[in-house]
């Protein structure tokens, strides 16, 4: 990935030029990030590095969100805690209750006088990072969303329509049969990340919620409600499907796991993140084609948009006033619709800002490319509700957990899908009374 073309124009909207003379300012970013996306990743900091002489931003792998996570945390009582951190978004709570860790991100730019406007982002995405007042906590930087996709030509071979994936959950279960029965593929379909998938998103998409206080959103009090009969049904589907081979679970823990059993013509559709878009297209050497998360059709208000995952940057406190302007002058580099765009193009991640998207759509990107627009227009379907916008729960990496697990009594034949909702909230509440408890 390149944005050398940016870098003239981005030295002067950023207003940062410096002499060679001056001594750089450093600041430090941990990451999550391996591979191709790590790479890409650096390449956004190295062209921010290469577009003015006043800072400096070394990035640095430090494992998975939550190793990222955890040895920041360590850091951080050790005095060692980096300038900027990337944190999944189901550790939002747990970032929000470290009061005088954190640095909030409206504050840091309004106290570096840069200007920094939170309705340039899309509601979806600025809904998930902000406080009861609406004040932004950190700033948006890799947001995803899952969709399903499909191999077209298993399709054809099953006597499906290649260009229409299946809308509603009744057309999935009728896809992935005809898949299996006509030898076209041995599994309809599988998923990745079960509880991300199989329940945040389900439940925002069929506007459920999944706990009280909107989601945890207005308070640590919150209770987790999500073991409706809707959820529990489609658990049991899932495990109904599985019988017959028109799904495959993965696993209680299945990640991008999930994919290689897609990229091999096993499985005839996907659901996943949309930032796997460019490691689809990669992988197959087939037609591929992009669809919404299915729905049930007899659910009032279904569908309504589903809700992001990936990372968010995070502001430690405990540096230099010189250090933080240097922060602050790196999100606004990466405000820029030029290098969000980019960004997005080249990773799949969603065009976080409004500008960057119509930019993406002037430069015919989703022309060329189609499908890649799936993910922001399935985020974009309605405006969010409580039920929607996301979720703001504590212990809620531990409380996936439990999901997950609960999910494969279903999977196993141990549990009904009504027994395992309801255990997995039961569970599910215990550890959010506990961090309520660390909490006061």
């Amino acid at each position: 990935m390149t944005y050398r073309y940016l870098l003239a124009t981005s030295a002067l909207a950023l207003g940062l030029a410096g002499t060679a003379a001056q001594a750089q300012v450093t600041v430090s970013w941990w990451h999550a990030m391996g591979g191709e996306l790590g790479e890409l990743l650096e390449g956004v900091a190295e062209d921010f590095n290469e577009s003015q002489s006043d800072y400096r931003v070394v990035p640095s792998y430090r494992g998975t969100y939550t190793e990222t996570m955890t040895g920041a945390i360590a850091a951080f009582r050790a005095g060692q805690q980096p300038h900027i951190l990337q944190v999944f978004e189901v550790g939002t709570g747990t970032m929000m209750a470290a009061e005088g860790a954190i640095y909030p991100i409206y504050q840091l730019m309004a106290d570096n006088d840069v200007h920094f406007d939170p309705d340039a982002y899309l509601d979806t995405v600025v809904s998930y990072y902000t406080d009861p007042d609406g004040n932004m906590l950190s700033f948006p930087f890799n947001s995803s969303t899952p969709i399903m996709y499909y191999n077209k030509d298993v399709f054809e071979a099953a006597g499906l329509d290649p260009e229409s994936p299946p809308a509603t959950w009744a057309e999935a279960e009728a896809a992935g049969r005809a898949i299996v029965e006509s030898g076209a593929a041995p599994c309809g379909f599988t998923t990745s990340w079960p509880s991300w998938v199989m329940l945040e998103n389900f439940t925002a998409w069929h506007n459920l919620p999944l706990g009280t206080r909107a989601n945890g959103f207005e308070g640590f009090d919150a209770e987790l409600v999500f073991n409706s009969e809707i959820l529990a049904r489609h658990w049991d589907n899932l495990a109904a499907w599985q019988d017959e081979n028109i799904f495959r679970w993965g696993g209680p823990n299945t990640g991008p796991d999930a994919f290689p059993a897609f990229y091999a013509g096993e499985c005839g559709f996907v659901f996943g993140s949309s930032a796997s878009r460019a490691g689809v297209l990669a992988n197959s050497d087939f037609n591929v084609g992009f669809g919404f998360q299915p729905y049930y059709d007899d659910v009032e208000g279904a569908p309504q948009n589903t809700i992001i995952g990936g990372a968010t940057l995070w502001v430690l406190t405990g540096h230099s006033d010189e250090e933080y302007a240097a922060v602050a002058a790196f999100f606004e580099f990466l405000s820029l619709p030029e290098v969000q765009a980019q960004w997005h193009q080249d990773t799949g991640y969603l065009p976080i800002t409004q500008a960057s998207y119509d930019l993406t759509q002037e430069q015919g990107y989703y022309d060329e490319n189609p499908g890649a627009d799936t993910s922001i227009r399935q985020m974009t379907l309605n405006p969010p509700t409580e039920n929607s916008s996301g979720l703001r729960f504590g212990n809620f990496v531990q409380i996936r957990d439990v999901i997950s697990e609960e999910m494969e009594a279903v999977m196993s034949g141990t549990k009904t899908g009504q027994q395992a909702a309801d255990d997995a909230v039961r569970r599910g509440n215990a550890l959010l009374r506990e961090f309520e408890a660390a909490m006061n």
